[in-house]
This record gives structure tokens, sequence and C-alpha cells, in this order.
């Protein structure tokens, strides 16, 4: 790509950040509001439904990338199925903002969303691992694809309870996939990347570090189907030996937080779909730590996690599959960390 046209990309991606600015003040202007409970941080009115800014900037973008740029399109089947499940993955979270769903329905809306885009036939297929022969996915692509698509959505939708901080994490998550995917042709990876990072741009300074509207579940569900989705677009980036692996390295924060929180609730016998304030960084918070701190540790997390990735990209293959077990120390030394704060501050009980 040359400099001329990667100015060219980022002009249109700030005219989209600025879109979605315009759209989050106006939903500011709507006051669809999320009023305060016990398993919330904030203890006031606010404003939520800035997701919307997100979802209409990355629609806009991607649509005019498919109109324009026709190095940069999916297979029809692969594009209209993203498009057509993410749409909807955003409208049943946009009403559930509006109407306070049960999660069945959530979950409901999830999963044929997911089906829809598992079969328009987009989903991870059988890899050459290096020094060890071909792994044969085979049907067990889809099933994989479905899961990995459920978790992702439902893990952003779970993390996003302080300012900043799911936002925060796909945005920079966004930024390292566009530039792998740029660097190794994935041009598709790359604008959908760009697009999205766009639209959480433009709803950042409304959120953080004062928040004066949440992305609401229309957000966080969105960028997290979209995370899954690209992981998936990753993946098939030929360039680059076992591309799966990106995403979950970028997302390890995120992706701990909620497995170590789901495994420690189902040992300790508790509902894991019943509401509760027990994921590390809630508690971290609750133990005193200030919630811009909180957030900017797991943006730390999600700058580590690119990092890892590049050297996963630079590493010799048969050392590749080592590599993103470097994202584990920092997770551990967090839980340490968060649980050592939690006893100092007499929080018995995590939720």
């Amino acid at each position: 790509m040359t400099a001329a046209a990667l100015l060219h990309h980022l002009a249109f991606a700030a005219g989209l950040a600025l879109l979605s600015a315009a759209v989050v003040r106006l939903m500011i202007a709507v006051r669809v509001m999320d009023t305060p409970e016990a398993r919330k941080a904030h203890d006031r009115p606010t404003p939520k439904g800035g997701g919307v800014g997100i979802l209409v900037a990355f629609l806009v973008g991607i649509g005019l990338t498919y109109a324009f740029a026709a190095y940069a399109r999916l297979p029809e089947p692969y594009f209209q199925g993203m498009i057509a499940a993410s749409v909807a993955i955003a409208v049943v979270a946009f009403l559930d903002d509006l109407f306070n769903w049960p999660f069945v329905v959530k979950l409901a809306a999830q999963v044929l969303a997911a089906l829809v885009v598992v079969g328009s036939g987009f989903y991870v297929t059988d890899y050459n691992v290096p020094y060890v022969g071909p792994l044969l996915v085979g049907p067990l692509g889809p099933l994989a694809t479905l899961v990995w698509l459920l978790f992702v959505t439902n893990a952003m939708n779970f993390i996003d309870g302080l300012n900043g901080l799911a936002s925060g994490v796909a945005f920079i998550a966004c930024g390292f996939l566009a530039g792998i995917a740029a660097t190794h042709g994935g041009w598709f990876g790359y604008f959908a990347a760009l697009m999205l990072a766009a639209g959480i741009l433009g709803f950042l300074p409304f959120n953080f570090p004062r928040a004066r509207i949440f992305m609401g579940d229309v957000g966080s569900q969105f960028c997290g189907f979209m995370l899954a989705v690209l992981a998936v677009v990753a993946s098939r980036f030929d360039a680059i030996d076992l591309p799966l692996l990106l995403m979950p390295m970028l997302l390890a924060g995120v992706l701990y937080d909620v497995a170590f929180t789901l495994a420690r609730r189902t040992l300790a016998g508790h509902r894991i779909t019943e509401a509760h304030r027990g994921h590390l960084y809630q508690v971290a918070q609750r133990s005193g730590m200030p919630a811009v701190a909180v957030t900017l540790v797991h943006w730390g997390f999600a700058a580590y996690g690119g990092l890892c990735c590049l050297v996963f990209i630079a590493t010799p293959p048969v050392w590749k599959p080592l590599v993103p077990l470097l994202v584990l120390p920092p997770q551990l030394a967090w839980t340490a960390w968060v649980a050592a704060r939690a006893r100092q501050a007499g929080l018995q009980r995590w939720g």
C-alpha cells in the first residue's frame, strides 16, 4: 500500500469517526437512560445506546468500501451473511437496551446470528501446522466457529462495565489487526477493522474518562460479534502460519477475565446467567482501584497482545505455537494482585 493510499484511508476513517460522534451526540439527546443498581459501577442515571454511532459508521464505511474497492470484497454469501447477522445482533441488543429483555431472548438472537454466518460457509477450516502437518478441523469447524462467535460476543458484553474498557480494548485490537491485515494482503480484514476502529473512535471521547453516554448492549454485542467475525477473517490470512491465534492474543485480557469468572462461579455453585459484579475488573474497582486505572490496565493487556501478535508473526514456524502462551503471565499476575487487593479491602464476597 502506498503512503498516499494510506492517507486516503485514514481520511475516510476520520470522516466515519465524525459520523459516529454525530450519532452518539444524537443518542445523548434521545436519552435512553441506564439507571444505577447494585451490579453497576455508575451512581447516577446516564444515557446509553452510544453503540448506535459505532454501528452506523461501520455500516456506512463497509458499504462504501464494498461499492468502490472491489479488491477488498468478500465473496457474496460471506459478506451478506456477516452483515445481516451483525445488524440483527445490534437491533436486538438495542431493543434490549430499551425494554430489558430476558437473557434467553438475547442468547437466541445471538445463536441465530451466528448460525447465519456459519450457514453462509464462513467458518474455520483445515490448517497446515508447521513441522506437524495438516490440522483437520473437518465437521468441527462450523461448531467451533459457532461457539467462538457466541463466546466473544458475550465476553465483550460482560466486560463492558467501566468507562472505556470494552470500547478501548476493541479499538486497540482493531488497530493491530488492520495493520497486520494490510501488511499481509488481507484487504477485507484491513478495511473492516479500520471501519470498526473509526466508529469506536467517534464514541470514545463521550465515554472516557467521564461518561456522558454508555455503549449499551447495542455497542458491546456488535463490537464483540464483529471482532469474533474478524478472527475468522484473520484465520484465512494465507501469508501467516496459524493466523487463527491472532485475535485470541489481542483479546487475551477480556477472554481470560470472562473464562476465569465463569469457571470460578461454576465451581462456587452460582448460576452463571445471574447478574453479578464478580469479574476481575469489577473486583479490582470495588476494592478501591480507580476505574480509569482498571481501564488502562486492560488497554495495556490489549496492546501487549498486539505486540505478542507481531512477535508471533516474526517467530520461526516451529516455535509459533508457544508464542500465545506469553499472554498468560500478565493475566496470572493480575489475578493474584486483584485477589490480594480484595483481601486487604475486606471484600469477602466477589459475587
